[in-house]
């Protein structure tokens, strides 16, 4: 089957205010994502990119566009690795929803969390999402590797929590263990689907070996929890 390369859209304005962005349209990069979506091309320099997959949310757009000029590619956008869909919680600062019981369920059990509907937009279980998530990748994998041969690499532009669901499941690690995993705006993970199993080659992956912990956060985010939707990444400012 074909390699499958995750990409984490670059650093976006709704990462660097804290709050969940879910489909809010016009939530663009910011100059440092700008400018990490631009690296991608140096680093995956001599990658032999054959199709890639966008979630059709400007940020993942945005991160998308120097790839496929770089490779002459034309973007397919698929509703499947979209972002998960967070209701009455879309928009919010996340120092309200600390304080609500769901929050602890995202955090320890989110295979059981369903984010309530809103007024202007719905609300999703991470379970639904990630059974999606993970549908898609499988599918667009199949059909790439039909079309271009078992050894062809593609990519998929999509979402932090995402990307930590399709982690999960090519590891063989339960959903309400994925909080376990970070992925890093801009980062790259590769999948590769073989025919008895998934193999996880490349995970979090900023093509940098350097790290620089976060400024300590308040009491209700201590302890180094996820954030909802995968945050603004570690070492990236505020």
């Amino acid at each position: 089957m074909a390699y499958c390369i995750l990409i984490r859209h670059g650093r976006s304005t709704a990462n660097t205010q804290g709050v969940p962005a879910g489909w809010t349209e016009g939530v663009a990069l910011d100059e440092t994502g700008i400018a990490r979506a631009a690296a991608l091309v140096d680093r995956l320099d001599g990658t032999p990119l054959v199709h890639l997959a966008s979630s059709p949310l400007q940020r993942c757009r945005e991160t998308a566009e120097p790839l496929l000029g770089a490779h002459g590619l034309e973007a397919r956008v698929h509703e499947g690795p979209g972002e998960c869909r967070h209701g009455a919680w879309t928009g919010r600062s996340l120092k309200d929803p600390v304080k609500e019981p769901l929050w602890r369920t995202v955090r320890d059990t989110p295979s059981e969390a369903v984010f309530p509907d809103g007024e202007t937009y719905p609300g999703e279980g991470i379970a639904v999402m990630a059974q999606r998530a993970v549908a898609a990748i499988r599918e667009i994998d199949a059909a790439v590797s039909e079309e271009h041969g078992a050894h062809a690499v593609w990519a998929a532009v999509s979402h932090g929590d995402i990307i930590k669901a399709i982690i999960a499941d090519a590891v063989g690690t339960p959903l309400d263990d994925f909080q376990r995993v970070h992925v890093d705006p801009a980062s790259i993970s590769v999948v590769h689907y073989t025919d008895s199993r998934p193999m996880l080659l490349r995970s979090n992956d900023t093509g940098s070996s350097s790290l620089r912990p976060p400024a300590p956060k308040a009491e209700s985010t201590k302890g180094g929890d996820a954030a909802v939707g995968g945050g603004a990444g570690l070492g990236s400012g505020s």
